[in-house]
């Protein structure tokens, strides 16, 4: 039974931990590179029909923000299961390269972007996540847990 709690809190925390730290890094993202004028990040309407004026500069923050939810939410994930770890991992990426998914469709981002938040910023961050949570659990990085 502890197994069984200790890898459904691993899934909870990685996925509220990797969430937190998602929209901490978008709502931070207008303060560190500002919108064009007139847009309202907040507003799903005002960013859809303004998104043809966004930049290159104004994707990092988005980008940062997915692929470091999903390494910490994975890291976390890894760190906190009982066993099969690396599963927990990728299924942290999973729910957010679902959630990433939907949002390409709900928002018309340029199709360079939604390809390479696609392609990176999920499944290869819970990928690093073992990579990382391997010697932390003082495993070898090639192991399989």
């Amino acid at each position: 039974m502890k197994t069984i709690l200790r890898n459904t809190l691993a899934v909870i925390i990685g996925l509220a931990v990797g969430g937190t730290v998602n929209m901490t890094l978008i709502v931070v993202s207008p303060h560190v590179s500002p919108p064009p004028a007139g847009v309202d990040v907040t507003d799903s309407k005002s960013l859809s029909e303004s998104m043809h004026l966004f930049e290159p500069k104004h994707f990092v923050f988005p980008f940062l923000a997915h692929a470091l939810g999903t390494l910490t939410g994975g890291l976390l994930a890894f760190l906190v299961a009982a066993s099969y770890r690396s599963v927990f991992a990728y299924a942290i990426g999973v729910v957010f390269l679902a959630g990433g998914i939907a949002a390409a469709f709900m928002l018309p981002a340029p199709l360079w972007f939604i390809i390479l938040d696609l392609a990176v910023a999920y499944i290869p961050m819970a990928w690093l996540a073992t990579q990382l949570g391997h010697p932390i659990m003082g495993g070898a990085t090639g192991s399989k847990t």
